[in-house]
């Protein structure tokens, strides 16, 4: 499964972007919510550090795959 860490932003969709090339005012502007800002910087931290260890996982697969012996 593929870690993301881009919790505060949302994910528009392919029409929601082509409507924001005529939203001059940024209504449009969406972002996802927390009850407080110390929730919202503990979820993206939790989320930065769990791309970074799916980052060193594939690292240490790599490396056990590129050291094993013929």
């Amino acid at each position: 499964m593929e870690i993301r860490s881009d919790f505060l932003y949302a994910k528009p969709s392919f029409l929601e972007g082509v409507a924001r090339l005529v939203d001059f005012g940024g209504t449009l502007n969406e972002y996802n919510f927390s009850q407080t800002g110390d929730e919202a910087d503990a979820r993206a931290t939790w989320m930065d550090w769990a791309v970074v260890g799916q980052d060193m996982r594939r690292v240490m697969e790599r490396f056990m795959e590129s050291s094993k012996v013929a």
